[in-house]
């Protein structure tokens, strides 16, 4: 009796094993998300591409086994070849012609100066151009503009050509800065009107072409520059940096307070000058203290993207004018190490917010509580009624589900049934992070997440 050969299979019965693989920040399958392209099938081999939302996805090796594990266990399957690209997406609407072209323009901003700022800005940025993202850098730092010193351009002028400034390349990266205006020793003594316009032409008047990623250094504080980027740029989010100390820390909060305020998310906080370790001996020095913002972003709600340490390359390689990820010689700098894995993981951040944004389809009018329970009114008029106790179940963090799993880690008596609701705070513009009384803290709801655990009561019973 002759073998039959073996039925092929099909491209739905390979998206649909595909739809175990998720991706632990978006929390949706790779078939849902969109990111399963080209599905070719020839006899026993199959192949296709997983589409990412970054270059600089953290996961990227892991979801690429993941999918080919899943697709190989199929019967009939010989050979699985898994291509892994990316395509950076937007979330943020078009404001004419500010900013026209760039998918993701991220705030670097700190409490106070003397943080780094602008040297993890320009690492940072340097990262994600290594990755083989299309990034910018703005040094909108105004007063004291040290990117083009840290790039080795300070000598450079831009070039004008029509209306349209044309920023500078460098290390593969677009920048521009007032440093490239003025003098080397030259002061700016500018009131906030003169500075605020200034920024504006920077973000409506250089020609930044494409960008995936436009990273812009802030001057530090929470003054009249930082007011109009957020309020003039259609922002995708900011990173804050600070330092270990816990006066560096406490200040830092003022600047969380003004993003949370003007609805630009948070993407996370950046712990610079975090430990000292002797090239020589290895012996670990907390020179300033280790560990600080770390533990602000746990309590606050806030990412933690990374802690870069004290580096004797990275200060050799701003002198040079050279950064430190462009340093052959700097290959093994625990420094450079750290920047490439904030820029990963500030990609991922961009990557959620994103997603979380372009999926909002209901905004709160407003928030109210009446003792036992939290209340919203919609958008759309309708009002949901959440008891807190649900709500507090319903939490979603890493701390209460499991991020790859969805396995939920805090059943329902573990939660006191007198549990309250100390405070709201605003969470970008797609959620709200909800500090309780037994000390949890770190729950990001997002609204469509608060419309699905809640009694909503649609828009005319509301009103009747």
């Amino acid at each position: 009796m002759s073998e039959t050969a073996a039925t092929p299979v099909t491209e739905a019965q390979v998206l649909e094993a595909l739809r175990v693989v998720q991706d632990p920040d978006l929390h949706k399958d790779i078939v849902t998300l969109g990111f399963v392209k080209n599905v070719r099938i020839c006899g026993g081999q199959v192949a296709f591409d997983v589409e990412l939302t970054t270059p600089a996805c953290p996961v990227k090796d892991r979801l690429r086994e993941q999918a080919r594990e899943a697709v190989a266990a199929l019967p009939g399957v010989e050979r699985v070849e898994v291509r892994m690209t990316a395509r950076v997406r937007s979330a943020m609407p078009s404001r004419g012609n500010v900013l026209a072209g760039v998918k993701n323009a991220v705030a670097v901003a700190s409490g106070k100066g003397g943080v780094g700022k602008s040297t993890v800005a320009v690492n940072l940025a340097i990262a994600l151009a290594r990755t083989g993202a299309r990034v910018g850098l703005m040094d909108a730092d105004v007063y004291g503009p040290s990117v083009p010193v840290l790039l080795g351009t300070d000598a450079v002028r831009p070039e004008v050509r029509g209306e349209r400034i044309l920023p500078i390349e460098r290390h593969g990266i677009a920048f521009m800065s007032m440093g490239l205006l003025t003098g080397k020793d030259t002061p700016v003594i500018w009131r906030g009107p003169m500075a605020t316009r200034l920024i504006q032409q920077f973000l409506g008047q250089v020609a930044w072409g494409e960008l995936d990623y436009l990273l812009i250094d802030l001057p530090p504080g929470t003054g009249d520059v930082q007011l109009t980027l957020t309020q003039s740029a259609p922002l995708t989010g900011a990173v804050v940096v600070t330092t270990p100390q816990d006066l560096a820390v406490g200040v830092t909060l003022r600047g969380l307070r003004m993003f949370e305020q003007v609805q630009v998310p948070v993407l996370g906080i950046v712990e610079n000058m975090s430990g000292f370790a002797c090239p020589h001996c290895g012996e670990h020095t907390d020179v300033f203290g280790h560990g600080t913002g770390e533990q602000a972003a746990r309590e606050l709600g806030y990412p933690f993207l990374g802690a870069v340490p004290i580096d004797p390359a990275l200060s050799r390689a701003g002198d040079a004018g050279e950064p430190l990820l462009v340093r052959d010689e700097a290959s093994g700098s625990p420094a450079r190490a750290a920047f490439e894995r904030i820029a990963e993981q500030l990609a991922a951040r961009v990557s959620v917010v994103n997603e979380q944004t372009a999926a909002t389809l209901f905004h709160p009018r407003q928030v109210r509580s009446d003792g036992r329970s939290f209340m919203i009114e919609w958008s759309d008029g309708a009002i949901s009624r959440i008891d807190y106790h649900a709500l507090r179940l319903g939490c979603p963090c890493a701390m209460c589900v499991d991020e790859w799993t969805g396995e939920r880690r805090v059943s329902a008596g573990e939660i006191p049934e007198d549990i309250d609701l100390v405070e709201v705070k605003p969470v970008g513009r797609y959620a709200l992070n909800l500090v309780w009384s037994d000390g949890h803290a770190t729950g990001i709801y997002t609204f469509d997440r608060l419309r699905e655990l809640g009694e909503t009561e649609p828009a005319e019973s509301a009103a009747g």
